[in-house]
């Protein structure tokens, strides 16, 4: 096996001594430009890397990053990943990411593993219930997501939950569906809270009883939805079914099980769904969501983390609003027979 070049080799090769060469790899002042690019060029030649974990543990800077997230296999989390990887490498550092699967235990291995690595700071969208555990590891952090409403002494970043429910609601009130059923997450988590609560706040504001809506409970997955909207269908066979999702994913499980029982969308099913994620564009028909700012929500948490490490701590949570896509899985119940809509969006 060949031997990896060291800070030696790129020295004897730029013709300056060791120290030398280690400052302009590290963009001392002390070195001259000329000489910088000179050794930058022999390092290159040489096919040297630095050993940043090394280097971090000299300087206490690692160049490194964290981030852990609820499911890396999602998505809207993916998404998430990329807008945090995109701003930390324009600080010319590096990210790990880590899948949490909401598990406490995870999430916890997951931190321990981060600070042996000696991350510089961490973006978490937390399982844990209690903030304390996150300051135990000893990171400098930012929490995202719904989850984080849990912490409102720290500071998060999330999407605005009530006014993307309230989104879609005056939406599908305005293309005739009053009374939609819910397609939600499990009952253990916050942002089926949430989302059930901004629910109620529109019906108790137009009159409508929040105990008449149907609610089926199920995984953030493509099958949970599936098996969601099958219950749905066994209890609704004739009339109109219209159905608002928790997330995309569950809302293309619904659709596909309105499609294996022979209803057609949006003639016989209508579907909204809630993530904004790239497969709902090439469903069909394409389907109506309401946009989190997913790779936004990432780099505006990586940009906080920053800001925190330069002592300028962000205050509070703040809120990114969501929007709203219009496709095809809507039926408008305003016309006598709804249109078959199918295909691509609009904004």
């Amino acid at each position: 096996m060949a031997r990896r070049p060291t800070i030696i080799d790129v020295a004897r090769l730029a013709g300056v001594s060791k120290s030398t060469a280690a400052r302009a790899m590290s963009d001392s002042a002390e070195v001259n430009d000329a000489t910088r690019e000179k050794v930058r060029k022999a390092a290159l030649a040489a096919g040297y890397e630095r050993n940043h974990l090394a280097v971090g543990m000299r300087s206490g800077r690692s160049g490194l990053f964290g981030l852990v997230i609820p499911d890396i296999a999602n998505p809207f989390w993916a998404e998430v990943a990329r807008g945090a990887q995109d701003l930390v490498a324009a600080h010319d550092a590096s990210l790990l990411v880590f899948s949490s699967d909401w598990d406490h235990e995870r999430e916890a291995s997951h931190l321990r593993a981060l600070r042996q690595a000696r991350v510089e700071g961490a973006i978490v969208n937390p399982v844990s219930d209690s903030v304390d555990e996150f300051g135990r590891f000893g990171l400098p952090f930012v929490l995202i997501g719904s989850s984080a409403e849990r912490f409102p002494d720290t500071p998060s970043i999330g999407s605005d939950i009530r006014q993307a429910v309230r989104l879609g609601l005056d939406h599908l009130e305005q293309m005739g569906h009053r009374s939609p059923a819910l397609i939600l997450g499990p009952k253990s988590r916050l942002a089926r809270a949430r989302f059930l609560r901004s629910v109620h706040e529109h019906c108790l504001e137009r009159d409508i009883d929040p105990a008449s809506l149907s609610v089926e409970s199920a995984d953030y997955t493509v099958e949970g939805g599936f098996s969601a909207m099958q219950r749905l269908l066994e209890q609704q066979r004739d009339a109109h079914l219209t159905v608002f999702c928790a997330n995309d994913l569950m809302a293309l499980g619904a659709m596909m099980a309105a499609r294996v029982a022979g209803r057609e969308c949006p003639r016989d099913v209508s579907v909204l769904g809630f993530d904004g994620v790239p497969a709902g564009a090439f469903s069909w028909p394409g389907l109506t969501t309401i946009e989190k700012p997913a790779r936004e929500l990432g780099r505006r948490a990586a940009e906080a983390l920053f800001d925190h490490l330069a002592g300028r701590a962000l205050d509070g949570r703040t809120y990114l609003p969501c929007r709203l896509i219009e496709r095809g899985s809507l039926a408008d119940l305003r016309v006598v027979t709804p249109l078959r809509i199918a295909g691509g969006g609009r904004t």
